[in-house]
């Protein structure tokens, strides 16, 4: 599949997801790793501010609030998501605005942001290397990058992780170790700062996951039950463990 193949496929999907609110929830929301990231990012008075792959608002709204002398700016591919997003907006966020684009190249100058942060969404882009070219050329000199992404296990050699995220079809690529991050980002000039970790637990419902009984027959037991894979009657749950990375721009 080419990439704006990719692209339009997940947009379909997160279309649909955010239309069932509940569901999508479910699986994203963590009040405890939301507060640990917001204490973690060292927002400042003044700071221009990009949530890439903003999807729910889950980061821009709670900046945004708190930092209401900063300009934050979501950006994503999933125009309904956007679109509700500007309504709860305009009920009285003023320094908090939403952005669409193809999933590609960003609207934005080059040296406008003084940090990028995205939460969930990076596995979902099917050309890493430009999205993060994407990321340095909007960011200041100096400025941060801010990625939490789900990663595979160490004994996840075959990656397993990736099987599994693809049985539902929303277009999720791949998950990336620390390291992996550190070469990516590194060749588009930004340096690791600082890193914390924590973990998801992933539910998946079983109508979105169709042959997932022969991904686990593909696989060793051992680097499945190091996910503490649980089955109930309707989904799967899956413990994902996640990188928390800052990186500055040269």
């Amino acid at each position: 599949m080419d990439i704006r193949s990719s692209i339009a496929e997940t947009r379909i999907e997160f279309e649909k997801s955010f239309a069932a609110g509940d569901f999508y929830n479910k699986q994203t929301q963590d009040s405890e790793h939301l507060e640990r990231i917001l204490n973690f990012i060292d927002v400042k008075k003044g700071m221009r501010i990009l949530d890439l792959g903003t999807g729910s608002g889950y980061l821009a709204f709670p900046i945004a609030k708190n930092n209401p002398c900063c300009d934050v700016i979501g950006l994503d591919i999933v125009n309904s998501a956007l679109e509700t997003n500007r309504v709860r907006a305009a009920e009285g966020i003023k320094n908090l605005s939403f952005v669409s684009y193809d999933g590609i190249d960003f609207p934005f100058d080059a040296n406008t942001f003084d940090l990028v942060l995205t939460r969930y969404a990076l596995h979902h882009f099917p050309d890493i290397e430009h999205s993060i070219g994407e990321v340095s050329r909007v960011l200041k000199s100096g400025g941060m990058l801010f990625v939490s992404d789900p990663c595979p296990n160490e004994c996840d050699t075959e990656r397993f992780v990736d099987d599994y995220m693809r049985l539902k079809k929303d277009g999720h690529i791949k998950f990336y170790t620390k390291d992996e991050w550190i070469d990516i980002c590194g060749r588009q000039g930004l340096v690791i700062k600082n890193s914390f970790d924590s973990s998801i637990r992933f539910p998946k419902m079983k109508d979105t996951a169709y042959g997932y009984e022969e991904v686990l027959k593909k696989h060793d037991k051992e680097v499945i039950d190091s996910y503490n894979l649980v089955e109930t009657e309707t989904e799967l749950y899956l413990t994902e463990q996640v990188n928390n990375i800052l990186f500055e721009k040269n």
